[in-house]
């Protein structure tokens, strides 16, 4: 899954990607940056 880090200003493939479930019950994407271990976060669709 990618997302993109806002430190490196790029698009990068999540490290440790896990699917966690918001408030609201839509779905997410939550891992790390591989080149500098900043926290990314994507969301998914409803499907």
């Amino acid at each position: 899954m990618e997302a993109y880090c806002v430190k490196c200003k790029a698009k990068k493939e999540m490290k440790d990607a896990q699917e966690v479930t918001l408030k609201n019950g839509r779905k997410a994407m939550k891992g790390k940056c591989p080149d500098c271990g900043t926290s990314l976060f994507r969301i998914l669709g409803n499907k």
